[in-house]
């Protein structure tokens, strides 16, 4: 387990303990590259993957420190801080809506992808949580090497980008998250239309974000678990 540069990018590297199945991207949430995902990241190492999970928000300034920072803002429970620390956290997060972000971001995941090749990886696959989901979509729609995607309730990229897919895809949302729900219906109709292996699970009753163990007013164990054990199983699958 370590930090490294890889195809140009930082990027924290897990191995399993044995031969490896295969290599799975792991793109953070908003926060960045945070221990929480280095520790999902060693997790899914131990169950026989290599794992490449890559900074994509340092370089806009949401380092690691920041990032935990931003999540805390965000989750105050003190109604009061919290309103209090919102123009802060717009103007943090702002970078990430800025469509050349969206471009380098892809950029720096197919260096990864390059770079991986050029090590002898031939199968490859993209998991990621929030705003990880969403870059799996993309990078999926984008790099026809990609060989499975796993989004955590990612936002589905448009119609016209989802036909460029050419992977299987397992998605996983929970069913209060109007703004990623709100568009479901259209991504799944898509996919079905683009002749795209889809299978997605919503979760009763469940918040955005629920994987994530360190989220105290979102996560919730029996869907993480569950999510857990089907992304696993999948890649074990596609990576084969």
């Amino acid at each position: 387990m370590s930090h490294e540069i890889l195809g140009g990018v930082e990027v924290y590297r897990a191995e399993p303990a044995g031969k490896s199945l295969g290599v799975v991207i792991l793109i953070h949430e908003i926060w960045g590259l945070v221990d929480h995902i280095c520790r999902v990241a060693d997790r899914y190492a131990a169950s026989g993957f290599t794992v490449i999970a890559p900074d994509l928000l340092s370089s806009i300034g949401i380092t690691p420190k920041i990032g935990v920072d931003l999540m805390a803002m965000m989750m105050e429970p003190d109604e009061q801080k919290r309103l209090a620390s919102q123009t802060f956290l717009r103007e943090s997060l702002a970078p990430v809506n800025a469509p050349e972000f969206a471009a380098a971001a892809l950029e720096m995941l197919t260096s990864i992808v390059d770079a991986l090749e050029a090590q002898g990886h031939e199968r490859v696959a993209v998991l990621g949580f929030c705003f990880g989901g969403t870059y799996s979509f993309a990078l999926a729609a984008q790099d026809a090497r990609v060989v499975a995607a796993v989004p955590f309730y990612g936002s589905g990229p448009t119609d016209e980008k989802i036909a460029q897919i050419e992977c299987p895809v397992l998605a996983f949302y929970g069913e209060i998250d109007p703004p990623i729900m709100g568009d479901f219906a259209r991504v799944e109709a898509s996919m079905k239309a683009s002749g795209i292996e889809f299978e997605a699970h919503v979760y009763p009753n469940v918040q955005h974000a629920f994987f994530n163990d360190t989220n105290v007013a979102r996560f919730d164990r029996a869907a993480r678990d569950d999510a857990w054990a089907r992304s696993v199983a999948f890649l074990k699958a596609k990576l084969a």
